[in-house]
């Protein structure tokens, strides 16, 4: 296995690009399970009021629109050769969790 010295730093950058992706994705993978399975499903069962979904949905919806956005930075900056097809993805996650943000906050 090789160092991190001995890697190009063209794989380190792809490794940087994909570790950020997949962040993004998990943080919006995480906030639609909790909006439509946990808080709806299982939240009410356990005792816990179905009214602290929003809480909980509007950070996760900030947080996973900076990752998305931010995976899109670096995916461009690096020039990688997959930038379109993230770019798509991202902005396509971006625009759900801003019409999940905006129902959270009305």
């Amino acid at each position: 296995m090789a160092s991190i010295s001995e890697l190009n730093s063209s794989e380190v950058t792809d490794s940087d690009d994909v570790r950020t992706f997949s962040f993004s994705m998990i943080i919006s993978a995480v906030r639609c399970s909790l909006t439509y399975v946990i808080f709806p499903f299982v939240a009410p069962t356990v005792g816990f009021s179905s009214g602290v979904g929003p809480w909980v949905g509007v950070p996760l919806s900030v947080i996973g629109i900076a990752a998305n956005a931010l995976s899109i930075s670096r995916f461009w900056k690096n020039n990688h050769r997959w930038k379109w097809q993230i770019s798509t993805l991202n902005v396509g996650v971006i625009i759900l969790l801003s019409v999940l943000l905006v129902n959270d906050i009305t």
